[in-house]
């Protein structure tokens, strides 16, 4: 008899396969030998076999074979049935968007997830997941700059910690620092930029470096604090930060320049900061912030050793050609894409009109505590079309991180007076001092008003007199005056 296949048989795992493979052979044979029987039975007996029972016959032990091969090879990245996280959606298990329920994890590792074929993860929305347990937080992680931990600072709200973004087309992978660190693995990866670019590689250190023994990590700065190195040891890997706001050099670099009207691009160098960059494995770049500092931009040709005198104001579109235009002819002259893989973040939105999201009493975005469920967009930028049109003529190639759409919604995301400087926690005992303060303050200011207005009594009791006298004697000459004609 042909031996049954109506009981399915159990995933192998990687360590099985050997024994796999053999119990596929076994299995074979047994179906082949039964088939021969078969034959040979209806054969002795002179019986007519149909064409049609023949064909059958055959394509359902090809299905077999083909099925249960599958099941062995499951885990190959030849697998004609291989399954992916990017599969259609609503073929992947349901649940209830915003109800707090969260969707299972798939960690069957015949589950993987290729870009290919969800390359528009930035097309989505943010769900609320009650359950979702963040990867850290300002408490868990030292490496957070004090101006970024806004729980610590004294926010309120925390439900800005318990969205994910889901794509619409595909379920994103769960982020594993163990996977991420063994992928980076004699890799340097550096973030180069601004502000917006040290928080990305504030928040990469803190969702790995929970896994790596105290004595496996590092941290180690500059002395200008430009450049920011986290050394994981055991995987001798590097993850990186390089101060570079606006890409080429300017007299920002070093010490911040607060005034835009002070600040001096050196449009066509980027040498000082490039050294930097050489012998790097994955390059992320961004430069959009600061250069929203108004419609002129102080552009200078020529080196800094010369003094800042002879700039001219550029038209900030203008400026910022220029400005990739040197980066991208550093980029494609000594950058090897054989060895380094780059990347571009695209715009991070300032949410400066909440209007926009249709709050239109509220204040930028303060005391905004979920996503906006929708935003129109009140300014058109042309600069992240100047970004597209450099990097496509460029011999190295680049890859863009959207993150301007599903950023666009999140306008609780920002730290807004949850600053270091505005939004610090004090003790019971600061406060009443700060209270005995205030109040002194107010007293003080009271006894000056009380005093101000004495003062002015006693100069108004002294001058009304001299006043008067004067507009006496003025009467006086007038009517002599008077007389004498």
């Amino acid at each position: 008899m042909i031996p049954s296949s109506s009981s399915p048989s159990p995933s192998p795992s990687p360590s099985s396969s050997t024994s796999s493979s053999l119990s596929l052979s076994l299995c074979l044979s047994d179906t082949m030998l039964s088939f021969i029987l078969i034959l040979c039975k209806m054969k002795s007996h002179r019986a007519y076999i149909p064409l049609f029972v023949v064909t059958a016959l055959i394509c359902t032990c090809a299905l077999m074979v083909l099925l249960f091969t599958e099941k062995v090879t499951s885990l190959s990245s030849f697998s004609i049935f291989r399954l992916i996280s990017c599969a259609n959606r609503d073929a992947l298990p349901k649940y209830r968007i915003g109800s707090g329920e969260y969707r299972p994890e798939i960690d069957d590792d015949r589950f993987e997830f290729d870009p290919e074929e969800c390359n528009d993860t930035a097309r989505g929305k943010w769900v609320f997941n009650a359950s979702l347990r963040p990867l850290y937080s300002d408490r868990s992680c030292a490496y957070l700059e004090k101006q970024v931990t806004c729980k610590r600072n004294g926010r309120p709200d925390s439900d800005y910690l318990h969205w994910e973004w889901q794509a619409d087309d595909c379920y994103l992978p769960k982020f594993k620092p163990e996977v991420a660190l063994k992928k980076l693995r004699g890799k340097r990866l550096m973030f180069v930029g601004d502000s917006i670019q040290r928080g990305q590689w504030m928040s990469f250190v803190c969702m790995v470096q929970s896994i790596i023994p105290k004595d496996q990590k590092f941290l180690s700065r500059s002395p200008s604090r430009s450049h920011l190195i986290f050394r994981a040891k055991e995987y001798n890997t590097t993850i990186e930060f390089y101060w570079a706001p606006f890409l080429v050099e300017s007299n920002t670099d070093q010490h911040i320049i607060s005034d835009p009207n002070k600040r001096i691009l050196r449009i066509d160098s980027i040498s000082k900061h490039a050294k930097i960059w050489k012998g790097v494995d994955l390059l992320v770049f961004n430069s959009y912030i600061w250069w929203m500092s108004g419609p002129l931009i102080n552009s200078l040709w020529g080196s800094f050793a010369n003094g800042e005198e002879g700039y001219e104001g550029l038209d900030r579109m203008t400026a910022y050609r220029l400005a990739l235009k040197t980066w991208a002819n550093w980029i494609d002259s000594a950058i090897d894409p054989n060895r380094t893989r780059l990347f571009f973040t695209t715009l991070s939105p300032t949410h400066i009109k909440s209007e926009d999201w249709g709050n239109k009493n509220g204040i930028k975005c303060y005391n905004e505590t979920k996503p906006a469920m929708k935003v129109t967009r009140s300014w058109v930028d042309r600069m992240p079309d100047v970004v597209s049109s450099i990097v496509k003529k460029m011999r190295v190639p680049v890859t863009f991180i959207n993150i301007t759409q599903l950023s666009e919604y999140r306008v609780d995301g920002h730290v807004s007076v949850y600053g270091e400087s505005r939004g610090k926690i004090v003790s019971e005992h600061e406060k009443w001092r700060i209270m005995s303060r205030t109040r002194d303050v107010r007293k003080s200011a009271q006894h000056t008003h009380r005093h101000l207005h004495h003062v002015a009594k006693l100069m108004e009791a002294k001058i009304r007199p001299l006043v008067n006298l004067w507009g006496r004697k003025q009467d006086q000459a007038c009517l002599s005056t008077k007389r004498a004609i």
